[in-house]
């Protein structure tokens, strides 16, 4: 039967789908695959695909992996579009006027105020040179050292810009790939630096089209005459006279090989900046030379590095405000990301942080300085903004013109006891206190001195004394006990993070370095003790307030955030010792009469090589170094001027900062310091002055001893002159000093009371008034005869000897005149007979004899 035989198509397609679909579906899409398999590139419903991704046909990773068609083609795409924007953008890029540079804008710097102006930058010096008159071993010198393939690349450096992208990239530092063409359109036709990468693409199109249409040598002059060699010279005629003092047709091998080796960096490659530096790169410009072709090795091998002439700088840095707008200058180069060309050419407006008036206090207190003085004496002051840093006041020396070393950023001297508070400040940090005591004797033995022993200035003595009393009187002996028993890298440490850079003269972890032998600049100083003045958080200084672009916009502010190096606590307490110096008693007590609250610290160095005073208010931080310099540049003992014996820190530099500070203070409020935290344990029980307790009740009396640590002790004595319950006395007296927790015995008075008369029955007037005297009692004397009692002795007393009398009591003594005096008889008694006497005139007798011997006398 034909039709259960299934020999229909149609019926046996029913029966396999019936008997299951699966397998139909892995049929059906295994033909599909195959299908798409022999299509090649098949989609949906077999059309092919523009770009095979995914690959068809593929499976698990290798479907995902691209065809080398694939990549081939689409590097080959991307090259030609590249080619494309390339050429559209070297058609498009026009090559621009040449920049004027007699129309560039000069830069003013003002002081704090906005308005006063300070100085200029521009371009001043500059003169143009022929393409003809610029020596070929200047040209060589300059390819040697900027661009060795100059004459051979178009312009651009494909390797040398590949090399600048990768380090920029991977390292994040800015390396520059830029040919001498490039360059040349930068800074000729851009007059800026250029920056971004679509800065450098146009610039690198710009130096193409340059190379195709200017020769070489015209490209090399121009670049030449308008780079910038530093020493405020534009061009290759002002550098030769400025380095040299020739032309530039007078320029030697040597020379020109100097020149080329400055222009990367003429701020740092300069020889009056860095001779290290500057011969580094003189052997590179060299050594180029050689490979280049255009000297030889015997010449090269010839040459020896040139001697520059003294750098003049132009007027607008004359006098001491010179070191102002060169500090000025520094800042805006090296932490703006503004160039030399820029500040001189962009017209920018510079706001810096010098108060005018101040400025001029500084210089007016310095104007004051005994002029008798050694010629090499250097001064170098400073003030500081406790709040964020600001240099409000500097003054670097009397004119930048004849003396361009800047007394306060780049002169240095010894620190000497300016170095303590670092010491004490780590003292405190670990458990110290200001009222911990130690010997101050001088020649206290201590390892890591001279012949193991520290010296006090002076010789000085000064007993068992307390951390603050050591602080204010500037003693040797105790720092280095406290130095030692802290460790001194904890004291170096302590400098450091206070201010004193790490890198500083001197500075090192020996146990020596609390009495000051590392040698800092005197800002240095002003910015650690200025972190002090602002309880611990410290600022970086800086001059420059803020540089704005002719639009108005900012493109620099020089203030930072200040950072906290130290607790406040232990701020307070290094603050409230540095009070000591300035007051009754310490070294600088000057300084602490200017009518406000100061804090500060003296310093001298060995055999008075340097002098200082670094000190502060609320306010102002300022910093005053005296320090004199040999023919070698070597340290000198200061010569004593101005009338005094010795020039140490509390002399001439602590009268200079009091004179200054005081008008410099003028009109500010009178502002505290913060008390005393008493941070720390001391080691022996602190000493404590007994208080003035005269005339307290005995309650009062007890609490005001116990206000101090002190415990005590009272008894009862009689005193007519104090009222009962009243303190008398105590013991130790008011003032002395005692150990906290020691016992004041309080004598409380009971009133006069009773007191028993001394017996000077017999004695003579004056040693029985002497006697009642010293038992309290007042003394009144009368007279009689007797005749059992000498002249001149006590017949009794009243009250008698032996009783009791209320104290202060008057006795009375009874005083013998010897025996009474009988009257002589008259003429007439010798007729008449002799009269018995009355009896009135016997009782009248004793009491009137002085009288009856007189009338006998008188008869």
């Amino acid at each position: 039967m034909p039709d259960r035989a299934g020999s229909s198509p149609s019926s046996g397609t029913s029966s396999r789908s019936a008997a299951g679909s699966a397998p139909t579906r892995r049929s059906a899409g295994g033909a599909s695959d195959k299908a798409g398999a022999k299509g090649g590139k098949g989609g949906k419903n077999g059309r092919k695909r523009l770009i095979d991704y995914p690959r068809a046909g593929k499976r698990g990773v290798r479907r995902w992996l691209p065809s080398w068609r694939l990549v081939l083609g689409a590097f080959a795409t991307f090259l030609v579009l590249g080619i494309g924007a390339f050429v559209a953008l070297y058609i498009l890029t026009p090559v621009p006027s040449v920049a004027d540079f007699a129309e560039a804008q000069t830069t003013t710097v003002y002081y704090a105020d906005g308005q006063t102006p300070m100085g200029t930058f521009g371009v001043q010096n500059r003169v143009i040179v022929p393409a003809d008159e610029i020596p070929q071993v200047m040209k060589d010198a300059v390819v040697a050292g900027e661009d060795r393939s100059f004459y051979r690349n178009p312009g651009i450096n494909p390797i040398g810009i590949a090399r600048a992208l990768y380090t920029n990239l991977r390292y994040g530092e800015h390396q520059g790939g830029s040919t001498i063409t490039q360059q040349y359109a930068e800074r000729y036709y851009f007059n800026t630096t250029v920056d971004t990468y679509t800065g450098k693409l146009k610039e690198a199109i710009l130096a193409i089209k340059l190379d195709r249409q200017q020769d070489k040598d015209e490209i090399l002059s121009n670049y030449l005459n308008t780079i910038y060699f530093g020493r405020d010279s534009y061009g290759i005629e002002t550098a030769a006279q400025s380095y040299f003092g020739v032309g530039v047709a007078d320029l030697t091998l040597s020379q020109a090989a100097l020149l080329a080796g400055v222009i990367p960096s003429p701020n740092n490659f300069d020889p009056r900046v860095s001779s290290e530096q500057a011969e580094r790169r003189w052997n590179y410009v060299l050594d180029g030379m050689v490979e280049t072709g255009t000297i030889t090795q015997e010449e090269r091998d010839a040459q020896v590095f040139p001697e520059t002439i003294e750098y003049s700088r132009s007027d607008i840095y004359a006098g001491p405000q010179g070191y102002l707008l060169s500090m000025v200058r520094d800042e805006i180069t090296s932490k703006a990301g503004i160039t030399d060309d820029q500040l001189d050419q962009r017209g920018y407006t510079v706001v810096t942080t010098i108060d005018p008036a101040l400025q001029q206090k500084i210089q007016d207190s310095i104007a004051t300085v005994p002029e008798d003085h050694a010629d090499n004496l250097r001064i170098g002051a400073v003030t500081l903004d406790p709040t964020d840093g600001a240099i409000l006041a500097l003054y670097g020396g009397p004119d930048y013109l004849t003396q361009a070393r800047n007394a306060v950023t780049q002169d240095r001297a010894q620190a000497g006891s300016t170095f303590k508070p670092f010491a004490l400040t780590a003292y405190l940090e670990n458990g110290g206190s200001l009222q911990s005591r130690y010997d101050g004797n001088n020649g206290y033995p201590l390892p890591g001195f001279p012949n193991d022993k520290v010296s006090n200035y002076g010789g000085a003595n000064y007993g068992t004394i307390t951390v603050a009393t050591a602080t204010a009187k500037s003693v040797n002996t105790v720092y280095a006990q406290m130095n030692d028993e802290v460790g001194p890298d904890k004291t170096m440490d302590a400098a450091v993070r206070a201010g004193v850079p790490e890198s500083t003269t001197g500075l090192n972890a020996e146990l020596s370095n609390v009495l000051g032998a590392a040698s800092p600049h005197p800002l240095d100083m002003a910015v650690a003790y200025n972190t002090f003045n602002a309880q611990g958080m410290r600022s970086d200084p800086f001059i420059v307030r803020s540089v704005s672009y002719l639009d108005g916009q900012v493109a620099y502010e020089g203030a930072t955030t200040p950072k906290r190096e130290f607790a406040e606590d232990v701020m307070a307490d290094v603050v409230t010792a540095l009070q000591g110096p300035p007051n009754a008693g310490g070294t600088a007590t000057q300084t602490g009469k200017i009518g406000w609250p100061v804090a500060g610290k003296t310093g001298t160095s060995t055999d008075n090589k340097s002098a200082w005073f670094v000190g502060f208010t609320r306010q102002l931080t300022t910093a005053v170094a005296m320090y004199q310099v040999g023919p070698n540049g070597e340290e000198e003992s200061i010569t004593p001027f101005g009338g005094y014996r010795a020039i140490t820190g509390g002399s001439a530099p602590a009268d200079l900062w009091a004179a200054y500070m005081s008008t410099a203070m003028e009109g500010r409020e009178v502002l505290d310091f913060p008390p005393a935290a008493n941070v720390g344990t001391p080691n022996t029980p602190p000493q404590v002055a007994v208080p003035d307790l005269t005339g307290m009740t005995e309650a009062d009396a007890q609490t005001a001893l116990g206000r101090v640590g002190l415990t005590p002790a009272f008894t009862q004595v009689n005193d007519p002159t104090v009222p009962v319950g009243q303190v008398v006395s105590s013991d130790p007296p008011a003032g002395t000093e005692v150990d906290q927790g020691s016992t004041v015995t309080v004598a409380i008075s009971q009133g006069p009371g009773t007191v028993e008369v001394p017996d000077v029955v017999g004695d003579t007037k004056a040693d029985a008034t002497a006697a009642l005297k010293a038992a309290g009692f007042a003394v009144t004397v009368v007279e009689d005869s007797d005749d059992t009692v000498p002249a001149g002795s006590v017949i009794s007393t009243d009250p008698a000897g032996g009783t009791q009398a209320e104290a202060g009591a008057t006795v009375t003594i009874t005083v013998s005149t010897g025996p009474a005096v009988e009257p002589s008889p008259s003429p007439t008694d010798t007729v008449s007979p002799t009269p018995t006497p009355s009896p009135t005139a016997t009782d009248a007798a004793p009491g009137n004899s002085g009288n009856a011997g007189g009338g006998g006398s008188g008869g």
